[in-house]
């Protein structure tokens, strides 16, 4: 190892991924206040301060496994979800929601062969994109599992990416999400691991509640048979999949006020009408929402929807620190939420993160831990946020960005 290489003796596994999470939650995220962090740590406790440089961060941050994050996130997530009320999970089910999003990162070289830019956008003028999928647990809300990968090319879709994360699944377990992941296929992997589903159906297959087995007022079971196989099933896997497979669907109407009804098709592979009645279902459904809520506290509350390292293993790394950081956060939640008698996803994140921020440099001041602890979760749960399943959040933007122009060739030709 060459001298530039050397571990610094402060910059340990523990302390490394330590200024990694306190950057992470940072509105700063930059390497120089995350290392003031540390120095401030290091001052409070008598210590000597290290260097303010970041090299030796930044090495550290490098030496850390690729393997060791995800396995942390994974540990703290359901460690957060075992350690659940059983009255905050759906008829005695962990429910797992599943959605996807996309991500951005520095336009190196390295980054733009691992995850290239959209083929729309000329050389220079884009950034590397990378295709996320997270499955959060519903009763905490924190990260069990995610996968990470290019946002185009063969096998690269939000499908793709969660056949990854089946084996993950625990039988009994129900996985919640929205249409693009209710194919057929999809469904009959899921329910051969013993995972029941429940999703909005896809808008290409038809829905006539005149036939199959009437349960209620739209609401019945069908029968959906295999289609053939997929180029990127294998003739074995195809061959292990039933011949057909018996489902239930249900119309879920949304009423907001001050806007037409609006109606969608349930499908789930809960079938039994008295234990799962319909009214449940629509309102396990509408809380589908909370993984939206909870990818815009990863990507915009905690900066993430742009990641700062230049390659792609750094990216990753960077990616499931900040998953990590969120499940710290959820689990602080949860506690707090407990304490104060109500439900954790009832908790403001962003709240939580603000109180979180204001407390810690009580503990520099020689505080009792107790006293810091019970002040800090009893401020954590008057942060309450509202019932909305179905708020409107149309994806547009009030406010107007400068009228610059957009960038159409790479940077260096508008100095010519």
């Amino acid at each position: 190892m060459s001298a530039n290489h050397v571990a610094h003796p402060i910059y340990t596994p523990a302390v490394t991924v330590w200024v990694f999470l306190t950057q992470c939650l940072s509105s700063d995220h930059s390497c120089r206040d995350a290392v003031a962090h540390l120095i401030t740590w290091l001052l409070a406790q008598g210590q000597r301060a290290c260097s303010s440089q970041t090299g030796a961060y930044c090495l550290a941050r490098q030496r850390i496994p690729q393997e060791v994050i995800p396995r942390l996130v994974r540990e703290v997530g359901q460690q957060v979800c075992d350690d659940a009320p059983a009255e905050w999970r759906w008829h005695g089910h962990n429910v797992v929601v599943v959605d996807g999003s996309t991500l951005t990162m520095p336009d190196t070289p390295g980054n733009q062969a691992e995850y290239p830019q959209p083929s729309s956008q000329r050389p220079g003028c884009g950034f590397p994109i990378a295709r996320i999928v997270v499955m959060f647990s519903l009763a905490v809300g924190t990260v069990l599992e995610a996968a990470f990968g290019p946002y185009q090319g063969k096998q690269t879709g939000e499908n793709s990416l969660f056949r990854t994360l089946h084996e993950t699944l625990q039988k009994d377990e129900v996985a919640l999400s929205d249409r693009y992941l209710s194919g057929w296929f999809d469904l009959a992997l899921l329910h051969q691991r013993g995972v029941h589903v429940v999703m909005r159906k896809h808008q290409a297959r038809a829905t006539d509640f005149r036939r199959g087995r009437r349960l209620g007022r739209d609401d019945h079971l069908v029968v959906w048979k295999k289609p053939q196989r997929p180029d990127w099933m294998s003739r074995e896997d195809y061959a292990a999949l039933p011949d057909s497979l018996t489902v239930r669907e249900v119309r879920v109407r949304v009423e907001n006020c001050g806007f037409r009804t609006k109606e969608i098709v349930v499908v789930t592979t809960l079938c039994d009408a008295k234990d799962y009645p319909a009214s449940e279902l629509a309102v396990l459904y509408r809380r589908r929402w909370q993984a939206e809520l909870n990818l815009r506290s990863l990507k915009t509350v905690m900066q993430m929807d742009h990641l700062r390292c230049e390659e792609p293993d750094r990216v990753r790394n960077e990616f499931f620190v900040h998953l990590l950081a969120y499940n710290l956060i959820r689990q602080v939640m949860a506690v707090a939420a407990a304490k104060a008698g109500r439900e954790p996803w009832a908790v403001s994140f962003t709240g939580t993160l603000q109180t979180r921020n204001r407390f810690l440099p009580l503990l520099h001041g020689g505080i009792s831990t107790d006293v810091w602890c019970e002040a800090l979760l009893d401020a954590i749960a008057a942060h309450e946020v509202g019932n909305r399943p179905d708020r409107n959040e149309p994806r547009v933007r009030k406010r107007r960005p400068k009228q610059y122009p957009l960038m159409t060739r790479p940077r260096n030709d508008y100095k010519k």
